[in-house]
């Protein structure tokens, strides 16, 4: 064993060694943030002990789910001690953590299942050390540790605000290397090292829970894995051997009827045989949808995705300026769970999206004999978030007796009279749920005639200004000027259109400016004032793109014609072959997803 790497960090010991912990305790429970390769880690055992004269020691966990794997770690601390103890600096009396873990794998090498693989992880605080020591079963059915594997991470502090993050670990001719589970050495003196130093000095705290904090890890993993395993195929083009009478037309018929019906909060949908009412971005619908569970019988619950901001008549209004629009709204859709009478739930899926957080209704807080009265409850607190007054219950407690008892008073008072008649149909007359085809009002829906001449206008408009801008540009050897135009505001440019023109400009969501936007080969607009592109200088960010947005961009290589070539008085001012767009028909590709259209 021997050092690997080592990080050297500057922070005060209000943030080290606290802030190392926290970071080990991140590559402990959440390895997937570091290992991409991993869907996640199941603690199945955790708990201290006390070393004795002769290294031997028995895990005094606690109760809960502790105690549940506290067998286990008992009788595998006992069998692996031999090997165990020569890579640890141990001593009598010495308090040690331990947890075992399994690491689960997110690729599957081709036709072989990935089990989860084991690991032993030993923190001694006394010592700022973390030693990670991987488990095998050998022929006889025992658990044994991999040695070429083991590694440890040592925090050590130098001087003052001085410290060190190392990590340690055997000679690289031994170690072991499957790209998952077993991650490469050098992966683990770069990577894992770097981020343990960035997350041990960081101090930052979440708005947001865990990711599958609400469910075990190793079930949904494994879950996942045999579903996507399952269906994979569905991705692809439709495969010959199944019957599409039975699998496709089938779903297009389910999805057609649930297209050609609206749902209207009211009693007429509601849903007494339903288990579950699953919300996945279901936008206007989002606040309704605890109230429809809870209306609909005791039993119901909900999950909800929410994605865009609504109230219960409309777009959310953003009441607080401490937190982000997204928590807010959050906040607002669990307070309409807890009034409904939910415990409310939160939890993190692990989808691509930045609108990832679940919000789950799974049981009451409330006797089943009390639900006329939370439903007075709950029409109070809409009738109050339409009006403006919004009043809630307490949430620590649950079901507020109080304030419901209130409600029983003022409800008929207080609630306006077309309210009160409608309370068995429409729980709000005036609900608009969002219209079948939405019209689209991004410019997109502009003929192409138009666009092309309000593009062709705006652009001579720059050319032609005073004083013009030419900077030098040399094509094959020769040396000559290309027109960059002059800057205008928008408001400039739009005093030189015709009140025609921006009369129908007007009828699209952001005009003027989204149809310039719409058009960057020629436009680029920056705090309110439009230039001519130069593509000379986006040849030089393009260097430092992601590699996902070189390969976007390769497949739409030449794929339309440019514009310059065509329409500039001094041409494009970049040369054929490294312009992104095709100068004259003759460099036209075609499009990969033409390609992909025609082939399916």
């Amino acid at each position: 064993m021997g050092v690997l790497s080592t990080a050297v960090l500057r922070a005060g010991s209000a943030v080290l060694p606290r802030g190392f912990w926290a970071a080990v305790r991140v590559w402990l429970d959440k390895p997937q943030v570091a290992n991409r390769r991993l869907c996640g880690a199941a603690i199945e055992a955790e708990g201290a002990l006390l070393l004795g004269e002769d290294g031997d020691a028995s895990p005094h966990l606690g109760s809960g789910e502790e105690a549940a794997g506290g067998a286990e770690l008992s009788w595998l601390w006992r069998e692996v001690r031999g090997d165990l103890l020569s890579f640890l600096a141990v001593r009598p009396g010495l308090e040690l953590r331990v947890v075992l873990r399994a690491l689960l794998p997110r690729v599957r090498p081709a036709g072989l299942p990935a089990p989860p693989v084991k690991e032993l992880v030993v923190q001694d605080v006394c010592n700022g050390t973390v030693t990670f020591l991987p488990l095998e079963e050998n022929s006889e059915g025992k658990y044994q540790i991999k040695k070429c594997n083991v590694y440890q991470i040592q925090l050590m502090h130098i001087k003052d605000e001085e410290w060190s993050v190392s990590i340690i670990a055997p000679s690289s001719e031994d170690w072991y290397s499957d790209g998952v589970t077993y991650p490469k050495q050098s992966w683990i003196g770069s990577v894992l090292l770097s981020k343990l130093a960035k997350w041990s000095v960081e101090q930052k705290c979440s708005a947001f829970r865990s990711t599958l904090s609400l469910i075990p890890v190793a079930k949904y993993c494994k879950v996942y894995q045999d579903l996507k395993e399952k269906y994979k195929e569905m991705v692809k083009v439709w495969p010959e051997v199944t019957d599409p009478e039975k699998f496709v037309y089938e779903d297009v018929a389910i999805a057609t009827y649930l297209l050609e019906s609206s749902i209207v909060p009211g009693d007429s949908h509601l849903f007494p045989d339903t288990d579950w009412l699953i919300g996945n971005h279901s936008d206007e619908l989002t606040p309704w949808i605890p109230v429809i569970a809870a209306r609909s019988s005791y039993s119901c619950r909900y999950f909800l995705l929410p994605c865009c901001f609504f109230d219960f008549h409309g777009k959310y209004s953003r009441r607080q300026s401490k937190k982000t629009q997204y928590r807010e709204y959050l906040d607002f859709v669990a307070e309409v769970g807890f009034v409904c009478g939910f415990h409310v739930e939160e939890d993190c899926l692990r989808i691509p999206s930045t609108k990832r957080v679940c919000l789950i209704g799974k049981s009451r807080t409330y006797p089943p004999t009390e639900r006329s009265l939370v439903d007075e409850q709950i029409t109070q607190f809409i009738h109050n978030r339409h009006s403006g007054a919004v009043v809630a219950p307490d949430r620590e407690d649950g079901f507020n007796h109080s304030y419901h008892s209130d409600v029983c008073k003022e409800v008929s008072s207080e609630l306006p009279e077309n309210v009160m008649e409608t309370a068995n149909r429409i729980w709000m007359p005036g609900f608009q749920p969002r219209e079948k085809v939405e019209q689209t009002r991004n410019c997109a829906a502009l003929p192409r005639d138009f666009v092309d001449d309000v593009v062709l206008n705006v652009a001579n408009l720059l050319l032609n200004a005073v004083p013009t801008k030419s900077c030098s540009n040399m094509h094959g050897g020769n040396m000559n000027t290309w027109n960059q135009g002059e800057s205008l505001s928008l408001k400039e440019v739009a005093e030189h259109l015709n009140k025609e023109t921006l009369k129908r400009l007007k009828s699209e969501c952001g005009g003027l400016q989204t149809l310039l936007k719409n058009n960057h080969q020629v436009f680029e607009v920056l705090d309110g004032r439009v230039h001519i592109r130069d593509w000379r200088k986006e040849k030089l960010s393009r260097k430092t793109k992601p590699e996902v947005k070189r390969c976007l961009s390769a497949e739409a290589f030449k794929t339309r014609l440019c514009w310059f070539f065509i329409h500039h008085p001094d041409g494009c001012s970049l040369p054929s072959e490294s312009c992104p767009y095709a100068h004259g028909t003759v460099e036209l590709r075609q499009s990969q997803a033409i390609k992909k259209k025609k082939h399916i």
